[in-house]
C-alpha cells in the first residue's frame, strides 16, 4: 500500500488513515485485487478511531533540510530544538533523524518517501513564517512555545550568566546599557534584550496568533 500511495506522489508520513473497501488498512497491506482504496492526511477528522491512526499527532524535536534554515531559524526562536546545516545530504538527515529521534522537515517529498521515515512534514508555502505556522499547526506545538531559549545560530540552549563574567566581551553602549544576559551553552553566544527584542517579542505573537486561527490552509493538498 505504502508504494502504491507515493506513485501518486503522496509521502507516507502524511497519511493517517487507508481504508480498503471501507476496512483500515495499513501501510504494509497488498492489494491483491481491483478495491476501493480511501487515503486521509494528518489532520482531518474521519470515523476512524485512533488506534487506526498511522502518524503521531505530535513532535516538537525537527531536523529541517538545507533549503529551510529560515523556518529553522523561528522554530528555535519558538523554542523548538531544530538540527539544521545546510550542507547535509540526504543521508546525513535521515541518519540524524532515526538516531536522535526527530523529524523530518523537508520539501523534498521523495525524501520523506523513504521507509525509515516515521515522522515528517513537507511546508507546502515557500515562505518562512507560512512554513512555520504549517508545522506549528501540524504538530500542535500552540502551546509548547518556549521563546529565547535557544540560540538561532547553533541550536543550543540559552542559560543566564552574570555580566561580570563576560563585561570584556561587550560593546561599550551595552555595557551601560544591559545588565540580563544570556549565553549559548554550546556556542557560547552572548544574547540580551536589544532594540530588536521587540521586533521578535511582536513575531513570536503573530506566530502564536495565526496557528490558533483556524487549520485549513495547513490541511496537506496535492
Amino acid at each position: 500500500m505504502k508504494d502504491v500511495i507515493e506513485s501518486c506522489g503522496v509521502p507516507h508520513p502524511e497519511v493517517n488513515w487507508i481504508f480498503v473497501e471501507g476496512a483500515p488498512a495499513d501501510f504494509s497491506h497488498v492489494l491483491r485485487q481491483d478495491a476501493a482504496v480511501d487515503v486521509y492526511p494528518v489532520g482531518m477528522t474521519t470515523a476512524a478511531s485512533a488506534a487506526h491512526a498511522l502518524q503521531h499527532e505530535h513532535a516538537n524535536r525537527f531536523v529541517a533540510d538545507g533549503h529551510l534554515g529560515k523556518l529553522t531559524r523561528s522554530l528555535r526562536l519558538l523554542g523548538f530544538d531544530t538540527a539544521y546545516h545546510n550542507e547535509w545530504d540526504d543521508a546525513r538527515l535521515l541518519d540524524i533523524m532515526q538516531t536522535e529521534q526527530r523529524a523530518l522537515l523537508t520539501r523534498d517529498r521523495r525524501l520523506l518517501m523513504h521507509s525509515i521515515v516515521q515522522d515528517g512534514y513537507c511546508p507546502r508555502s515557500d515562505q518562512p513564517l507560512e512554513q512555520t505556522i504549517e508545522v506549528i499547526r501540524r504538530f500542535h506545538l500552540a502551546d509548547e512555545f518556549k521563546p529565547f531559549t535557544r540560540c538561532l545560530h547553533c541550536n543550543g540552549q540559552l542559560h543566564p550568566v552574570d555580566k561580570a563574567a563576560i563585561v570584556d566581551q561587550l560593546e561599550p553602549l551595552t555595557r551601560i546599557h544591559y545588565d540580563e544576559f544570556r549565553m549559548c551553552a554550546d556556542c557560547r553566544q552572548i544574547f540580551w534584550r536589544g532594540s530588536h527584542f521587540a521586533k521578535l517579542t511582536a513575531l513570536v505573537e503573530r506566530l502564536r496568533g495565526d496557528a490558533n486561527k483556524g487549520t485549513s490552509s495547513s490541511r496537506p493538498t496535492y
